[in-house]
Formats: C-alpha cells, structure tokens, sequence
C-alpha cells in the first residue's frame, strides 16, 4: 500500500498543480472562454452535459472493446504465426512495418466508402491501430525465450507445440502485456478517428458537433474523457497482467 501510494501521489500533486495554475493564469489574464476555458467552467460544464456525455461515452466504451479485442486476437494470431514459421516471417514482417506508414486518419475517409458509415469501417480503424502493438510486442517476446531452457526442452524431446506452450508463450507475456498496455490506449484514439469520420453518437461525434459551435468548454470535457478512458483500459490490462504474471518480479524490491 506505502509502495502504491508513494507511486501515485507525485503524479497527483503535479495535476493539482496545473490546474491550479491554469485556474489563475485565466483569471488574472482574462482569458476568453471560447479560445482557453478555466477549469472550474469545464468542471461546471461537464456537470450539466452529464446525462447527454454519458449516452455518448457508452457508445464510445462499446466500440473501443470491440475494436480492442479484434485487433489484439490479430495481433496475436499475426505474431504467432510469423513466430512459427519463419519463412512467413521474413516474407510479411516487412509489410507489417510498412503498415504504420499510413496514417489511420487518411485511410479511414476509404474505409468509409468502401464499407459505409456502419460499425464495420470503425472496427476496421480500431484494428488498424491495435493489432501493430500486440505483434511485435508477442514477436519480441517470444523471440528472447531462454536459450538454455529451449535446449533442455530440445533434448528431453519435447515437441514444437509443448516448446511454444509450456516455454515460449509463458515466457512471452510480460511483452505481450507490454504490447496490450499501448493497444488499449490506442484503442480509445482509434474509436475518436473512427467516429470523427462518420458516426451518430460517441464522444468523436459530441466533440464534432462541439467544435462547429465553438464550445471550447465542452471540447476540454470530451478530452478529459478521452484520457479517463485510457488510463481505465491501460489500468484493466495492467490489472489482468498483475493476477496472471504471478511470477514476475514486482518493481521497487
């Protein structure tokens, strides 16, 4: 508990300290509402959008843990089969870097018009940006198993699948999780890009309509959003780590 809270205080106070200057920079500078809004009027803006923002924010919710979960079963298929087959690997692990080059907000408005303005086209963006995570990391972690262990194994006749199970794969998932961990924050960007482009409710969509009316206020909410549910999804898979890697050795001893 000493160890949780001498973590978590110094990121606290240093918030408490922004907005605290925030606050009065906007007071003493008589900053306009619309161009930058103290963050007692988005306190009180989010307050009274409340029952509106969380109709959009379960929506945002349903289409990140989709996405989430789609792209990491890619990912992870990906990475073990480049894993397992090397001549795969040295085909396709090239295009997966080349991939990322495109950036997922000008390859979504195609999406669109290729699979219209339903969920299908907003999965599809998800994937995109959380599949990439999640193999490379599974990749790099298989990759660094314990020569002497993947010996012994060897020599006591141990067949591939038993090697990559009882050895690879456990030996792997701190990586994996690490790969998980930047997926899940991803995750929540992509539902925004998604929604951006064509969608009828979520907070990429509140954040549109905000923007045409110039509501700087409840543009700063749908951000405070946005960063509420990634540090939610980047603390669930760091929880799900915590009560699977038992045995990896925790931080601080």
């Amino acid at each position: 508990m000493r160890l949780w809270w001498k973590q978590v205080w110094p990121p606290v106070v240093a918030v408490l300290f922004f907005l605290a200057v925030w606050q009065g920079c906007t007071s003493l500078f008589h900053i306009k509402k619309w161009i930058l809004p103290a963050p007692a009027i988005i306190a009180k803006e989010a307050q009274g959008q409340s029952d509106i923002l969380w109709d959009h924010t379960l929506a945002t919710i349903q289409l990140t843990l989709i996405g989430f979960l789609i792209g990491t079963l890619i990912g992870l298929v990906i990475a073990i089969m480049l894993h397992l087959i090397p001549f795969l690997k040295s085909a396709l692990y090239p295009l997966l870097i080349l991939s990322q080059n495109i950036p997922t907000i000008a390859l979504a408005p195609l999406l669109m018009i290729w699979f219209g303005l339903g969920i299908l086209p907003k999965l599809i963006v998800i994937t995109l940006v959380c599949f990439f995570p999640v193999a490379v990391a599974t990749l790099g972690g298989l990759k660094q198993t314990d020569p002497v262990m993947l010996n012994y194994m060897r020599m006591t006749g141990a067949s591939r699948g038993q090697i990559f199970t009882k050895l690879e794969l456990p030996h792997a998932l701190p990586s994996i999780f690490s790969g998980l961990k930047i997926a899940a924050t991803y995750s929540v960007m992509g539902a925004i890009i998604a929604e951006w482009i064509g969608a009828s409710k979520g907070i990429g969509y509140y954040m549109m309509l905000q923007k045409a009316g110039y509501r700087t206020d409840r543009m700063f909410v749908a951000i405070m959003i946005i960063v509420g549910l990634s540090l939610l999804m980047f603390g669930l898979i760091a929880l799900l780590e915590k009560w699977l890697v038992r045995w990896k050795p925790s931080q601080g001893k």
